[in-house]
């Protein structure tokens, strides 16, 4: 009787309505995410041929612009995250992130020929998204329960990857109905952009603050997080294993090599990856919740492997059907849940910070990845470049697997939940 009216003293307390709905802000921060990501791919999808095509820019010229902005973005993350713990303003920091990408769309239209204004707008762009990126997901972290985080996570990367879909697809229509003026697209960006920025005004709740005014108002530098020996312990494990990540173009070029196809569906392979993505986001995410977010997160590095392994045999359509199938697993079950794993183990007060933290180390981790399996595959050849890359990250996940704490839980309760009082039972 006991037990029923109160349930098992060692029971983690049970949060009504987990099951039933997302929380109300994740909705909105995906819809944001949504509406966002129209507007950037957009410009992603047509800015290599507006570049090289339409402005005569070199290849060589264009991949260094874009690595040498994609390396500061992730050092800017640094920057969004410690703002944000400032007061708890995560909202204002993400939205000032969004409205300044919306804004470099105008900056493109606006730079003309101009290489300078080009590099100025992309550069605007690569920062607002590093400055919204830890705010965004310590909001979603903060919106629910810690049980359900890896569900929430998944709902916002399905939404966002919706957006991914769609941008190149309204990209294309829009040059179609226009005769190719690229102006135009970067006109449409920018009023979809706009939009993305008024509906997180409008719809986007504030964070919680946490704890008391003092702590909110506290800053969490880097240290503190790395202070935390649970989170040290999944930031090496997510830096180790994303050195030995070789980076998704890689994998598409040597589909496109093992098949001998034109080069023109090079644009097309990204999209069966995400589209694998977005099915299985969701459901990942739940499954991460239920059986444990590290063996996800193992699990999908697993997938990544697998790729691996399929590329290192001869190429045909189902290697083709296969890595872009595995790939999109290794994105569901990493993506979302590694921010589900590592929230929980931070304190709210800084929360964004430490996601900063995180995201910057895993993607350096990522670049340093890709670099050496590029130089790897100029000077040793492509099959043992690749041979090198799967042995690897078999070690890498050898090691994690040791590395990564067993589970993550939100801080203890400081207070002993209430019990029910039982009266005694009268003998008969």
């Amino acid at each position: 009787m006991y037990l029923a009216a109160n349930g098992r003293p060692d029971a983690p307390p049970r949060t009504p309505g987990v099951r039933r709905r997302v929380p109300a802000a994740v909705l909105a921060l995906g819809t944001v995410s949504l509406v966002t990501d129209v507007s950037s791919e957009m410009v992603t999808a047509v800015l290599p041929l507006y570049l090289v095509l339409g402005l005569g820019l070199s290849p060589l010229q264009f991949g260094f612009l874009d690595g040498m902005l994609g390396g500061a973005t992730a050092l800017v993350r640094l920057l969004g995250g410690r703002l944000a713990d400032r007061g708890g303003r995560h909202k204002r920091v993400a939205g000032a992130g969004y409205l300044l990408s919306a804004l470099s769309r105008l900056g493109l239209l606006l730079a003309g020929g101009a290489t300078a204004g080009i590099a100025a707008a992309l550069a605007a762009d690569r920062l607002g998204k590093g400055i919204r990126t830890a705010p965004r997901d310590a909001m979603i972290s903060l919106s629910g329960p810690p049980e359900s985080l890896g569900r929430s996570f998944g709902v916002h990367r399905a939404m966002d990857t919706t957006g991914a879909l769609l941008g190149p697809l309204v990209a294309f229509a829009v040059l179609w109905a226009t005769a190719d003026a690229y102006d135009a697209v970067f006109v449409v960006s920018f009023c979809t952009g706009l939009l993305g920025v008024l509906l997180l005004a409008v719809y986007v709740p504030a964070a919680p603050r946490a704890g008391t005014p003092a702590a909110a108002r506290r800053p969490a530098p880097t240290r503190t997080a790395l202070r935390d020996p649970a989170f040290r312990r999944i930031l090496y494990a997510a830096a180790l294993l994303g050195a030995t990540t070789i980076g998704d173009a890689f994998l598409y070029l040597l589909l496109l090599r093992g098949l001998d196809l034109s080069p023109a569906l090079f644009t097309l392979l990204p999209l069966g990856a995400a589209a694998v993505y977005l099915l299985l986001a969701v459901p990942v995410g739940r499954i991460a919740d239920r059986t444990g977010r590290p063996a996800a997160f193992l699990l999908g590095h697993l997938a990544l492997l697998g790729a691996y392994g399929l590329l290192l045999a001869p190429v045909s359509l189902p290697t083709v059907v296969g890595v872009l199938a595995l790939l999109g697993i290794f994105y569901a079950a990493t993506d979302g849940v590694l921010m589900a794993l590592a929230a929980p183990v931070l304190p709210a007060h800084g929360r964004a910070g430490g996601l900063a933290v995180l995201q910057t180390g895993q993607a350096l981790a990522r670049l340093l990845g890709a670099a050496g399996f590029g130089a790897a595959w100029t000077f040793w050849g492509q099959r043992p470049a690749l041979w090198a890359a799967a042995l690897a990250l078999a070690g890498a996940l050898a090691a994690a697997r040791r590395i990564l704490p067993a589970r993550t839980t939100a801080p203890a309760r400081t207070t002993a939940p209430a019990r029910v009082p039982v009266p005694p039972v009268e003998p008969s």
